[in-house]
């Protein structure tokens, strides 16, 4: 399937599911009921494991704030990319996945086709105005054949969405708060980013975008 976007920022209207490519699927508001919970959920998680800047392997310091929670969580630093099951900022375990977090995840990837999805990590992006996430592929899970969800609250942004290869133009993609954006299948390894978050307030969350992402990591 041909991509459905070029070089441009587009915003779809509401209803169903914006097919992206093959495995790949854009839920317009699905998040927008439950974002109180999911806000909640994350007051909760970084109460425990708070939000940090995380460092490379090269040895730059990332412009979005992260912490996770579940069974395991991704980080990174001068020893590589990789899951863990312990905060290396706090020492403990990390924070148990909110129900509410886990159960938006199943639904959502079981409407796109994805039905058994159970999350066993969130990763939770801060981004605030000027932060960026440069193109990557999420390839450090163990088994590929389960989705990628993704959940935007609060600001919006440009998703950087790439193709199976570096390099190119990627199309650019606006997301907005409370959508849902599920990738797997023939789509899994999509190069994707986000461009500098722009300025801007949020009713529910300020000046901030937060970003959920979850994987099957084990």
């Amino acid at each position: 399937m041909p991509d459905l976007f070029t070089d441009q920022d587009v915003l779809s209207a509401p209803g169903e599911p914006e097919q992206l490519g093959p495995g790949a699927f854009l839920f317009r508001q699905y998040a927008t009921p439950l974002a109180g919970e999911l806000l909640d959920g994350i007051r909760a998680v970084s109460a425990l494991s708070p939000f940090r800047q995380m460092m490379t392997p090269g040895g730059r310091r990332m412009s979005a704030a992260m912490t996770g929670c579940g069974d395991v969580s991704w980080v990174t630093d001068r020893r590589g990319y990789r899951y863990s099951e312990v905060d290396p900022e706090t020492g403990k375990p990390w924070p148990a996945m909110p129900p509410a977090f886990s159960g938006l995840a199943r639904d959502v990837a079981e409407r796109a086709g994805f039905a058994g999805f159970e999350p066993d990590v969130c990763l939770i992006n801060r981004y605030r105005p000027g932060a960026r996430m440069g193109l990557h592929q999420d390839k450090d899970e163990q088994d590929l054949q389960w989705p990628v969800v993704s959940v935007s609250l609060g600001l919006p942004a440009i998703l950087l969405w790439g193709g199976l290869k570096r390099g190119g133009s990627p199309a650019r993609l606006r997301l907005e708060h409370g959508d849902v954006l599920v990738w797997g299948g023939e789509d899994r390894l999509r190069y994707h980013g986000i461009a500098p978050v722009p300025d801007g307030r949020c009713d529910a969350t300020g000046h901030v975008r937060f970003n959920l992402t979850f994987r099957r990591a084990r």
